[in-house]
């Protein structure tokens, strides 16, 4: 329950930057938090194998869990209310890099104190893979495919698209560089398997369309949920 404590006055300073509803949400994994550390964790036996081998397993298990807590909006206390005040205030700054310098100053702290230049090591490793986690997770929470179709029937590819895969999408007017005929350019997001099927139905309807497809990293809009990091819902 010590880690409640300590957490206080973090609370108390970030609280107005994050609001209430992600306080209470993390005051709720705070207290699971600490009852798994104090009384779950103690029960379990020390491990006592290759530290490198646990210091990459613990780095990407961490990444993967923290990041899970932050795309529900909350997080575990701590230094997790500062990164995400800054975070709030500095929305285009990645989270993971963050959370990387937060822990490295720690880090750096414990070095200086107990002088352990082997835990220094490890924790700036563990630390690299958790960051590293959380921004593949959490940057690309939205990431889809994207479709640039050139076809001489943009109104009909439209239509089937949304019937086939119920996406919404955008005819753009273009013409070729070379034979300067007019084409429309049908631009549309969706996941890996939607495109799939627009590929082959566009084929069906247009056989000499053009097709273009992109990873996008990042998609906002209808249709695609957005992720809300310390924010009032």
């Amino acid at each position: 329950m010590t880690n409640i404590i300590m957490n206080i006055p973090i609370v108390l300073i970030c609280f107005k930057y994050l609001g209430k509803d992600f306080f209470f949400r993390s005051v709720r994994c705070m207290v699971l938090f600490a009852i798994f550390t104090d009384y779950v964790l103690a029960a379990l036996p020390v491990y006592q194998g290759d530290r490198m081998l646990a210091t990459i397993c613990g780095g990407v298990i961490s990444g993967v869990g923290d990041a899970l807590i932050y795309m529900q909006n909350s997080s575990t206390g701590g230094l997790d209310f500062i990164t995400m005040a800054i975070k709030s205030r500095h929305p285009h700054m990645p989270f993971g890099n963050l959370t990387f310098a937060a822990a490295l100053a720690v880090i750096l702290a414990n070095g200086l104190v107990f002088h352990d230049v082997d835990s220094i090591i490890y924790g700036l490793i563990f630390n690299f893979l958790s960051s590293y986690i959380i921004n593949r997770m959490m940057f690309g929470f939205n990431a889809c495919m994207m479709a640039l179709i050139v076809t001489s029937d943009g109104p009909a590819v439209c239509r089937m698209i949304g019937e086939k895969v119920d996406r919404g999408s955008t005819i753009l007017k273009g013409y070729g560089g070379y034979s300067q005929d007019g084409r429309d350019v049908v631009l549309c997001a969706c996941s890996s398997k939607q495109l799939y099927i627009i590929n082959r139905e566009t084929k069906r309807i247009d056989p000499g369309s053009f097709i273009v497809m992109l990873q996008a990293n990042e998609v906002e809009g209808e249709g695609f949920k957005r992720l809300e990091l310390g924010e009032q819902s």
